[in-house]
């Protein structure tokens, strides 16, 4: 299964300092608990993830309700560069990486089903 564009994109921000908003248990938007070292949510969906953090590595865990598949992710931040590998229940596989330059990050992720983009965030104008 191919991982979509909106996938890559949660991936990516989990990797980001995120403050937390606990909504009910219906709504789209994710509820969430946090330790110093651990951030757990789920939504309204079924889906659900954690991010795990040692040091400058972030270890992220979690489960796709739509496509029905577990994932684990890694990211080593170095610097401005976070790089991330990944792996789903249906063998597909991601590698990429992320740089921030001033309020804009720009990422580069190629999947295991040949899928390969470029991301641009910006505070200011969005992703695109």
């Amino acid at each position: 299964m191919k991982m979509n564009l909106l996938r890559a994109m949660v991936l990516l921000l989990l990797a980001m300092p995120t403050s937390l908003i606990a909504m009910p248990k219906n709504s789209p938007l994710a509820m969430c608990t946090r330790s110093a070292t651990l951030l757990a949510c789920q939504d309204g969906k079924g889906s659900y993830y954690s991010v795990r953090s040692e040091g400058n590595t972030f270890y992220l865990r979690g489960y796709d309700f739509t496509s029905r598949r577990l994932w684990a992710q890694t990211n080593s931040l170095y610097g401005t560069l976070t790089f991330f590998t990944g792996l789903a229940s249906d063998g597909e596989a991601w590698v990429g990486y992320s740089r921030r330059v001033g309020w804009t990050t720009l990422n580069r992720v190629s999947s295991s089903s040949g899928q390969r983009f470029k991301l641009h965030c910006s505070l200011i104008a969005g992703c695109h």
